[in-house]
């Protein structure tokens, strides 16, 4: 199968990690800082690259000091999404050796004020991600859950998809788990949901925003499991997981989302797929065939920060080649419960 080299997918990479080095000025340190930073310890750490991990670690250890030079302290009463964004940091300061004690008291003195539904919009312990969640209106209200016009402006509101709910639910969890801090509910609580957010719909089946809910609800799945790079998984521990990515990579690139592709293509090199296997091979050239000029991804037009360092992290992730240690779970007391959830699976 002809295409690509090594040298192709590592020049687009490092001409993408130098776009996410420039659009890290002060200003977006401040917006989005603890996204942006997050990418560089994980690259880092997990990359079979030497140069890549090398220069992940440079970029990615000067950036965590000027966040911590514009934000050097957690402001008195911070918004539960502030306490989070320090979680963020806090973790990728330890990854390059700037542990800040006081400061990790003090993120989770700030926690306990939060519950669960302050934080992930619901209580997991005792209710599966909901379907009366709104999303926050067009003029910026936020409105409480089971509300169905906006309280400010009075237009109707839509809610939010569970995939998204709980995608998000289990993001904010990890990292939470991984700093030492419980931010609304310890990890396994949120995943307990797994089976009844089974079986996914193609694009097919739903609309486009609640597809790409799907998939990144699936994906999100898979980098709390192997710690976004760390460890393969087995696919008898998520087949339902490893389907859906074969099933709907053809339809990702379809619908042009280098962002998406970027997500399906390391979510299946977990399952060891390799650049050999067909579906690596396409979303690898589309990836190629799409880098914009100043080595990002996505729309260059595009005024969402957000949206451009987004894609590129995807896409430089869903290229490069990772140093697995084992096939192995973040948190292997999980493994049962994975196993036995497979094993009902196949008995239905």
């Amino acid at each position: 199968m002809k295409g690509s080299t090594p040298r192709d997918r590592n020049h687009a990479i490092q001409r993408g990690l130098a776009f996410m080095s420039r659009v890290a000025n002060k200003k977006s340190l401040r917006i989005h800082g603890h996204d942006l930073i997050a990418c560089f310890p994980l690259i880092a750490s997990t990359s079979l690259n030497p140069l890549l991990r090398r220069t992940a670690r440079e970029i990615g250890r000067d950036l965590a000091l000027r966040w911590e030079a514009a934000c050097p302290e957690l402001p008195r009463r911070a918004r539960p999404e502030v306490v989070y964004r320090f979680v963020i940091v806090g973790w990728v300061k330890e990854r390059f050796g700037l542990r800040n004690q006081l400061l990790k008291d003090c993120v989770r003195q700030a926690a306990r004020r939060f519950s669960a539904e302050d934080i992930l919009g619901f209580e997991p312990t005792r209710e599966p991600p909901p379907h009366d969640l709104p999303d926050p209106c067009r003029c910026g209200q936020e409105n409480p859950r089971g509300r169905r016009t906006c309280q400010k402006c009075r237009r109707r509101l839509t809610m939010a998809s569970q995939h998204r709910i709980w995608m998000q639910a289990l993001g904010v969890t990890f990292w939470a788990s991984r700093y030492g801090v419980v931010l609304g509910a310890p990890y396994p609580d949120v995943l307990r949901w797994l089976p009844q957010m089974r079986p996914y719909r193609g694009a097919a089946k739903q609309s486009y925003s609640d597809f790409f809910d799907t998939v990144y609800a699936v994906t999100h799945v898979i980098y709390t499991l192997n710690g976004y790079g760390r460890y393969r998984l087995s696919p008898q521990w998520l087949p339902d997981e490893l389907s859906f990515l074969k099933a709907n990579l053809n339809e990702a690139v379809r619908l042009g989302g280098p962002d998406m592709v970027g997500e399906f293509l390391d979510s299946l090199k977990a399952f060891g797929l390799g650049h050999d296997h067909p579906s690596i091979h396409l979303g690898t050239e589309y990836l190629l065939s799409v880098q914009n000029s100043d080595g990002s991804w996505g729309d260059p037009d595009s005024c969402d920060l957000f949206q451009l360092y987004h894609a590129t992290w995807a896409a430089i992730d869903g290229l490069r080649e990772y140093a697995w240690r084992g096939e192995k779970l973040t948190f292997p007391k999980l493994q049962p419960l994975l196993e036995r959830w497979a094993r009902k699976r196949r008995s239905v």
